[in-house]
């Protein structure tokens, strides 16, 4: 009792009380401090000032009773423009992120609790996704697949090469929420770079770069696939090299990758329960608003799986059981080119109605590879869908154009030992096809016949963060498609707005033969519009790519 006496008189004297003052003695025995009322995370913005009281108002801690606690607050990393002082933190953030700070509170007997939390800057003016109430569909239920893809027509069907999990299915409300996520900066450490960044809907969510932008300027080491169809690939697995060997593993390795958007797991989930339309979709989708790196990954794979593209004019030509009526659909060149396509042996790698890769394959792209993917230069075989959209090919996007691709299946081919036994001749050298001009010229024809337009401007795989990026008709509206205008001849009042929507998806414009007023220009799907002239009259039209017998004309009355 004598040691205890002296102590408690000692930090009465510490604390430079005595009875008179009005301060409670604190005993040994007393209650040390403690964590009661955790700091929630802390969002701030870049470039605005933030002071927050880390020791909520005295609500983060308890103490002895009337006991004082002192405080301090150490950062771990960079300190991002903040400092601290007591339980104060203030500054100005200088750079999006995640950092960490811990409060400490001591007592006057040298006791302690501490209190961890996290603080996410934001960059500054960053858009919210603007979602339509009821929600977009996604669910096969809902959506439903193209009849033909269930057919199998000669061959295994489309949808016996579906890869989705059975603990994984899509739903409304997952295939919303990946969406957001897809398109949304937030999942990078700039707040600068998203999924869509590399894979933009316009291009069957290629990239139009030999090697995609990432993080800080980075570029990746190969160029982006296309995500058409990504769900019918038998074997699950994903990238060029196969690494990733689910969807769900691999929609997280961009992420976390330094080159692209440089997010750790942990601190993403951070970053999103702050983000207030984050929670409330989490919630939606999996029935509490807890967010995880396995619900991250999830919601996305759902949204990739979802991207199905089954109405190109190829697609058309199918009747629910697989049997196609070529010519109701294609030009007699692109029927030559269906079959250079199938006489060629291109359906042995890209398979089924949906032209669907079937295994990874070395290609013969060069003799000795650098890039060895798989092993021994052997790369995963893309889906064709949409191909003539996307303006870089292979792996390492070496080649512009379709022509230069076809070319080199045709006649440039290099031997290597691990050159798949399909481009081998029967001697073992690489195959050589011998096209003529007219058969490559057909089959660059066809594969712009598996172009799907309802597909690459469907609002439900658009930006919602950029809710303009796919623009609805507006006015009067003039459709292409079969190769006609319809309605042939419009009024309009003067000075209208008319819009041209091609779902054809095939290459067309609407050039009017007064030069006075400007034409479209060359496009394969989506919206364009002309604004038609004061002066009353009749004005005459044609699309360059088809001549006169694709024309129409407008009368522009009071």
């Amino acid at each position: 009792m004598r040691n205890r006496s002296a102590l408690l008189l000692l930090v009465v004297a510490a604390c430079g009380g005595d009875a008179g003052g009005g301060l409670t003695p604190i005993s040994p025995d007393s209650p040390a401090p403690a964590v009661i009322g955790p700091n929630a995370t802390v969002a701030a913005t870049v470039g605005a000032t933030l002071s927050y009281d880390a020791t909520r108002g005295g609500n983060t801690f308890s103490g002895a009773p009337g006991a004082t606690l002192d405080y301090a607050i150490a950062f771990e990393g960079p300190v991002n423009g903040l400092t601290a002082s007591g339980g104060t933190i203030t500054g100005t953030p200088s750079a999006p992120g995640v950092s960490f700070a811990t409060i400490t509170a001591t007592d006057v007997l040298g006791r302690s609790a501490r209190d961890r939390f996290a603080i996410v800057a934001f960059a500054s003016g960053l858009p919210v996704p603007q979602l339509p109430s009821p929600t977009l569909r996604y669910d096969d239920a809902e959506v439903g697949l193209p009849a033909h893809f269930r057919a199998a027509a000669g061959g295994p069907s489309v949808l016996s090469l579906d890869n989705t999990p059975a603990t994984n299915p899509i739903t409304d409300a997952g295939g919303a929420l990946g969406r957001v996520l897809f398109y949304d900066t937030r999942l990078s450490a700039s707040d600068a770079v998203s999924c869509g960044s590399c894979h933009r809907q316009s291009l069957g969510f290629a990239d139009a770069l030999v090697f995609s932008v990432g993080l800080r300027g980075a570029l990746t080491p190969r160029h982006a696939t296309g995500l058409s169809n990504a769900r019918f690939y038998k074997r699950g697995r994903f990238f060029w090299d196969e690494r990733a060997s689910t969807l769900e593993d691999q929609v997280l390795d961009p992420i976390q990758n330094d080159r692209e958007m440089g997010m750790s797991l942990d601190a993403l989930a951070i970053k999103l329960s702050v983000t207030p339309y984050y929670p409330p979709l989490f919630q939606a989708a999996f029935g509490s608003p807890d967010i995880t790196r396995d619900r991250i990954s999830r919601a996305l794979a759902q949204f990739t799986r979802a991207m199905v593209s089954g109405d190109s004019r190829y697609d058309r030509a199918f009747d629910a059981n697989g049997v196609a009526n070529f010519a109701s659909t294609l030009t007699p060149q692109e029927i030559d080119g269906e079959r250079a396509f199938r006489q060629s042996g291109c359906g042995s790698c890209h398979t089924t109605l949906a032209q669907a890769g079937d295994a990874p394959h070395d290609n013969g792209l060069d003799a000795a590879p650098i890039d060895t993917g798989v092993g021994g230069g052997v790369f995963k075989t893309p889906s064709l869908r949409n191909v003539a959209v996307r303006p870089r090919f292979m792996h390492d996007g070496r080649f512009a154009t379709l022509d230069e691709v076809v070319a080199f299946y045709d006649s440039g081919i290099q031997a290597n030992p691990r050159l798949d036994p399909l481009l081998r001749a029967a001697d073992g050298t690489p195959k050589r096809l011998g096209l003529t001009g007219a058969e490559r010229d057909a089959l660059v024809a066809f594969l712009g016949t598996l172009t799907d337009s309802s597909f690459l401007t469907a609002v439900r795989f658009s930006n919602p963060f950029a809710p303009g990026s796919i623009t609805p008709p507006t006015g009067p509206t003039i459709t292409m498609k079969n190769n006609s205008f319809s309605p042939a001849t419009v009024t309009v009042p003067a000075g209208a707005v008319v819009s041209f929507l091609n779902i054809d998806n095939e290459w067309h414009t609407a050039t009017f033969d007064n030069a006075a007023i400007a034409s479209t220009p060359r496009f394969t799907s989506g919206v364009k519009t002309v604004t038609m002239p004061m002066a009353l009259g009749a004005y005459t039209y044609h699309c360059v790519v088809h001549g006169l017998a694709m024309s129409g004309s407008i009368l522009v009355g009071k």
